[in-house]
């Protein structure tokens, strides 16, 4: 593009690409939204302006918020923008972008969340939604409850009027709602988390009886947690990206990038109403869970089997671990032996025909969706995503063979160096110790499995644990590839896996 166009609501008929036709100083809040990353701009705030688009939910719109000093830095961004994003859609046939404009403020970060409970006990916000990450629900790795013990959990609860968390800022909300006699709000989360409604609820109600048992009961009778499964791959922002904007002649300072493929699949429980996002693509449905089983299982845990394993061989993206032969291989074979074993049927899709759906979107070379972010916080997201599928072909007596592998490539990740020698650092909050057993098991496999945090009674399951310390050892002893091979029996000559079992 020849015109560089500085992003903001004056600007906004200087654009040669789609943008907002709906007027944003007629819009009014309806919604805050915790956690202003990529996916919730590229989903959720996307669906609401393909509404306002078509004049429907002019007061629904979205106030952002977050909770943690280092939202402040996309606060500043997207105000400098009006709350504006440009979204890049990569296609692997074409690109194109356009710009959403369904926020129309942030709330400041602030020490005590003052400004954010202000917002949310107004009548005129009717959702909370939440991406706050799958580790930050305060849930306890062994028991699956809610962690009480936290440390910002017991902040929250001695001082509910200043809490630190995003649970704490809606609990000091609803009591305020209350005591001025006006509902609740729908809580909301889209966090990919199976049971994310059921886990905010949790959370929720948990944190009040802490401090208010009577408004915790309150909030159980009245407000609403849906479960909903939410899909789009949305890779971090950088230069590249910020480039990828300028050549539609915008000058975004945070613009995303994100497939050509979004699916939200909601329980239509909204104490205080929604908008009718089912007009423009999401399902409302009674049975979220299955579809959110399908999603976390082959999607979720899927991007586990690779991006460890990309880590140790220096293969920077998902899509390129897609291209080699020996990961594709394997995770074909993990998935369509156990994986997809433990997902059952939903409307209009099988457990395989999705599989060869996230192929294809996992090979997209244009998603540039790196091995490290995917790979983040793995003591969260193997646990929430690899473990209970490992529990459920334990528990039915099939094949752990390939999940074992894959915890096994985790271990060998978390040794901290590539194969090729380079160091690979730190990517979880308990790196340190993950970091530490992984450099014992190299010696005793076992270790590893010890860890009960993460894997509780697992560590005495013998199908798992033989298989697992068989991996490990051949990994140290003769590298990872020579691991898959080993698993996927691979015809070097075409890089397909036998189906020999």
């Amino acid at each position: 593009m020849d015109k560089l166009v500085d992003l903001s609501n004056a600007t906004l008929g200087d654009l040669e690409i789609a943008h907002p036709t709906y007027d944003r100083s007629a819009l009014t809040p309806g919604i805050v939204h915790i956690g202003v990353g990529n996916f919730h701009r590229a989903h959720q705030a996307w669906y609401l302006h393909r509404l306002m688009q078509d004049g429907q939910a002019h007061d629904w719109a979205i106030l952002g918020a977050g909770v943690r000093p280092y939202d402040a830095a996309m606060r500043e961004k997207l105000l400098a923008q009006d709350c504006l994003t440009t979204l890049i859609e990569l296609d692997p046939a074409q690109t194109s972008a356009e710009v959403v404009g369904s926020m129309i403020d942030y709330l400041p970060i602030e020490e005590g969340n003052g400004a954010l409970i202000r917002a949310m006990a107004d009548p005129a916000i009717r959702i909370v939604g939440l991406t706050v990450t799958e580790s930050g629900y305060y849930i306890d790795p062994v028991s699956k409850g809610f962690d009480a013990a936290h440390a910002d959990i017991v902040h929250d609860a001695a001082n509910p009027e200043t809490p630190r968390t995003a649970f704490g800022a809606i609990v000091a909300a609803l009591r305020l709602r209350r005591d001025a006699g006006q509902g609740p709000f729908t809580g909301l989360s889209c966090d990919n988390l199976q049971g994310n409604g059921d886990i905010l609820r949790q959370a929720v109600v948990s944190l009040a009886r802490m401090s208010d048992p009577a408004l915790a009961d309150w909030i159980e009778t009245n407000a609403s947690f849906p479960n909903s499964m939410v899909d789009c791959i949305a890779p971090a922002t950088g230069p590249a990206e910020i480039a990828q904007a300028r050549e539609f002649g915008v000058n975004d300072a945070a613009p995303v990038t994100h497939e050509a493929f979004r699916q939200w699949v909601i329980e239509d429980d909204f104490c205080a109403g929604r908008p009718n996002w089912d007009q423009v693509g999401a399902t409302f449905s009674d049975d979220v869970h299955a579809y959110e089983k399908m999603k976390i299982r082959i999607l979720n845990a899927g991007h586990q089997v690779l991006a460890n394993v990309g880590e140790v061989l220096g293969i920077e993206t998902i899509s390129a671990t897609m291209a080699y032969p020996a990961i594709r291989a394997m995770f074909h074979r993990v998935q369509a032996e156990e994986i997809t074993q433990t997902v059952a049927p939903v409307p209009g899709m099988t457990p395989l025909a999705y599989l060869e759906l996230i192929e294809q979107r996992f090979s997209n070379p244009r998603i540039v969706d790196t091995t490290r972010r995917v790979a983040f916080d793995g003591s969260a997201r193997h646990t929430g995503f690899v473990l209970p599928i490992l529990r459920d072909q334990l528990a039915a007596g099939r094949s752990v063979t390939g999940l074992a592998l894959v915890e096994a490539l985790w271990a060998r990740m978390c040794a901290g160096t590539r194969e090729n020698g380079s160091e690979i650092v730190a990517n979880d909050p308990i790196w340190d110790e993950l970091h530490s057993v992984a450099q014992a098991a190299r010696e005793r496999p076992e270790a590893w499995l010890e860890q009960d945090r993460l894997y509780g009674d697992l560590a005495q399951a013998e199908a798992f644990r033989d298989a697992f310390v068989a991996w490990l050892t051949l990994i140290w002893d003769a590298g990872v590839v020579a691991a898959m091979n080993a698993y996927t029996q691979v015809d070097q000559s075409n890089g397909r896996a036998s189906k020999a079992g």
